[in-house]
């Protein structure tokens, strides 16, 4: 199966900008989609590519947050949220089951400027969001999650991370929270794949940051340890514009 990620900043915007066309030169069997900020009734228009059934997880709040998922494999079944209103009303979680495995199409919450929502994110959100991969693994099926995580784990995701130690997305308690994670037991793909530096799935729209390759690498494919000797591939595709960030993806299979 061949998935990949994307974090649209806006789907009715990344529509003007050519996503109908990557959606179809792509051929992701399932295509996940992040920050909407869109309901479904905004894009009913919308001819997509031929074959693939849309989903979506809005935000009760119009223009903000929202998943979708975009896929030609039909799910066995279809979860919104995490089963906890204090968290589902942004619509950041959009789970399908699939014969072998669980995905998950997460948008995590930003620390923001400032860390205000900093608490929130490790001590509310991070914790709620294992306990849910806990719950949906529990009847032996494994999971596999992707999106924009609003992370850079290590020095290595972002390049100038002496200077950005304590910016949102960056900050140790960030880090220590996705390294829980990645210790109960799933793997973070990229990496089994790619060690080296200068890989990177967002730009500031900032100081040309882009052309200069100045990013952060905050767009992840984590798979349950279980599923890692069915990993094939994963990548970056830098490439495609339409948003400030880029494309992932992962063969899995």
């Amino acid at each position: 199966m061949r998935i990949v990620s994307w974090n649209v900043n806006g789907v009715r915007a990344a529509l003007r900008k050519g996503l109908a066309d990557f959606v179809e030169k792509c051929d992701g069997d399932v295509i996940c989609l992040q920050e909407t900020k869109a309901q479904p009734g905004d894009v009913q228009h919308v001819k997509w590519p031929r074959g693939y059934e849309v989903l979506w997880n809005s935000a009760e709040k119009k223009g903000y947050s929202g998943t979708a998922m975009l896929t030609r494999v039909r799910p066995k079944n279809v979860w919104n949220g995490i089963g906890a209103p204090a968290h589902d009303v942004e619509g950041r979680v959009l789970a399908a089951e699939f014969p072998d495995f669980w995905l998950v199409n997460v948008y995590q919450p930003n620390s923001q400027r400032g860390l205000t929502r900093l608490d929130y994110r490790v001590k509310k959100w991070d914790p709620a969001f294992r306990r849910y991969l806990k719950r949906l693994q529990s009847g032996g099926k494994p999971a596999l999650f992707c999106g924009d995580l609003n992370v850079a784990h290590a020095e290595i995701d972002l390049a100038n991370p002496r200077t950005n130690r304590r910016n949102a997305g960056f900050t140790d308690e960030e880090r220590e929270s996705f390294g829980r994670l990645l210790k109960s037991g799933f793997v973070d793909t990229f990496r089994e794949f790619e060690k080296g530096p200068g890989h990177y799935t967002w730009w500031s729209q900032m100081s040309d940051c882009r052309a200069r390759n100045i990013g952060w690498r905050v767009d992840y494919f984590v798979a349950a340890e279980k599923l890692r000797p069915a990993l094939r591939r994963a990548w970056i595709s830098p490439e495609v514009m339409g948003s400030d960030h880029c494309p992932v993806g992962l063969e899995i299979g």
